[in-house]
């Protein structure tokens, strides 16, 4: 699911420029300090020609305040300044250091829809406040969870859920509770891999499960964990508990689902969920240790 935005789009990094997220010293006041409960405001329309003016003509992203200015009245924002070696890109004649603090100004005059209203956002912000408001926005698009590979898709819980489904084939799966065997062959040679076992649905929402075989120091370890298909906030509603198994032998753990605005990686690498060496694991699977039979069940409740 892609944005419709009727005019941050130019914030893009064609060239891998972000824009500044800190604001040097200047005399235009902070406008906004509550990023998600802005009072929405009659959308004004921004002419094309303002925004051209506030167009950094090297990475084209919206500029932000220090904005720098050649003798000549050419632009350019701070993050491109040291990339054209201090001569103005239009002109070719030294930048100096001469603020725009005019353009700046009329920067802080415009008031403008989030990026996200395509996702449902419906807010107008300051244009100095717009960036800190979409990097915490509510509607901002999820990336896609699946962990088996790097994959680029993002939109909302919805969509995802569809998308896991029909392109990454993830078992899907209705209620609470879960169980599931896994049977790896020669597992001496899976030294980092990662599994989604499945997506199941549970008080109305969406879990990802997740197994993964990675390096833990010298030692090679799984890990299993839960994470939560949206915020952070709604994830902490909810406890789960996990049970790996085999040969008579188990181990439990319990813990809070993480959202999937952490990655995969992210959860895996701060340990949050049951690890299991290797070695142990082969021995709760039996037999010569040539094969790896564990069984992963749990349950999901929601905190009253």
């Amino acid at each position: 699911m892609a944005s419709s935005n009727p005019f941050f789009d130019d914030i893009r990094s064609r060239s891998g420029v972000d824009p500044p997220q800190t604001e040097e010293s200047t005399e235009i006041p902070e406008l906004i300090n509550d990023p998600v409960q802005t009072v929405v405001k009659p959308n004004g329309t921004v002419s094309s020609s303002v925004r051209e003016l506030l167009e950094c003509p090297v990475c084209l992203n919206a500029m932000y305040p220090p904005i720098h200015q050649c003798s000549n009245g050419h632009t350019l924002c701070s993050g491109c300044k040291p990339r054209v070696h201090d001569r103005c890109p239009t002109c070719r004649h030294e930048l100096g250091n001469i603020r725009c603090l005019a353009l700046e100004k009329v920067a802080a005059s415009l008031e403008l829809p989030c990026k996200y209203q395509g996702f449902g956002c419906i807010g107008i912000y300051p244009y100095y406040s717009k960036l800190k408001h979409e990097s915490q926005c509510a509607f901002r698009p999820y990336n896609c969870p699946y962990a088996g590979s790097e994959c680029a898709v993002v939109g909302d819980i919805p969509y995802l859920v569809a998308h896991l489904k029909d392109d990454h084939k993830v078992d899907m799966h209705s209620g609470c509770t879960f169980n599931h065997r896994y049977v790896k062959s020669n597992p001496q040679e899976v030294e980092n891999a990662t599994w989604m076992l499945t997506v199941f649905s549970c008080f109305g929402q969406y879990f990802c499960l997740h197994f993964e075989a990675f390096q833990l120091g010298m030692a090679p370890v799984y890990i299993a964990f839960l994470r939560f298909m949206g915020d952070d906030n709604e994830a902490k509603n909810y406890t789960y508990s996990l049970e790996i198994g085999g040969n008579g032998r188990k181990m439990t753990w319990q813990g809070v689902p993480r959202t999937i605005r952490d990655s995969h990686r992210k959860v895996r690498d701060s340990f949050d969920g049951l690890i299991i060496q290797r070695n142990m694991a082969l021995f709760f699977s039996g037999g010569d240790k040539k094969e790896l039979k564990l069984r992963v069940t749990g349950r999901i409740w929601k905190e009253q």
